[in-house]
């Protein structure tokens, strides 16, 4: 299973701006960085959203939502994540059913170990 490695230099969010491909919904903004390998991701709630705490709660739907679309996502990309306002009136599994369609035609889901994972659970 991949791990998540977290962006913490302005410069690699800087090239996800730059250099990604980005991806909208009404909850958040996806850019996607083809990298070598592994997948970094990093999450960006500004002041916009409120106070400290909608912010971390937002940063925590994210992650979660991530987390739940990990197994499906190959190696080898950096993620920036940009939440929104209506992120902060959703649970993280309406997130991450979200993040998967906005993946999905991004091209970046992987559908094989979507399959995988079914016949797993059916053992």
């Amino acid at each position: 299973m991949n791990s998540i490695i977290k962006l913490k230099e302005n410069y690699s969010f800087r090239r996800a701006y730059k250099k990604g491909k980005s991806y909208v919904s009404p909850y958040f903004v996806i850019y996607a960085v083809k990298r070598s390998r592994g997948i970094r991701l990093g999450i960006t709630a500004g002041k916009k959203l409120g106070c400290a705490v909608r912010r971390n709660r937002a940063k925590r739907v994210i992650t979660a939502a991530f987390r739940e679309c990990l197994p499906n996502i190959p190696s080898g990309y950096d993620f920036v994540i940009v939440a929104r306002t209506r992120i902060l009136g959703i649970k993280s599994t309406a997130a991450a059913a979200s993040m998967r369609e906005l993946l999905r035609s991004a091209g970046i889901w992987s559908e094989i170990r979507e399959n995988e994972q079914a016949t797993d659970k059916l053992d």
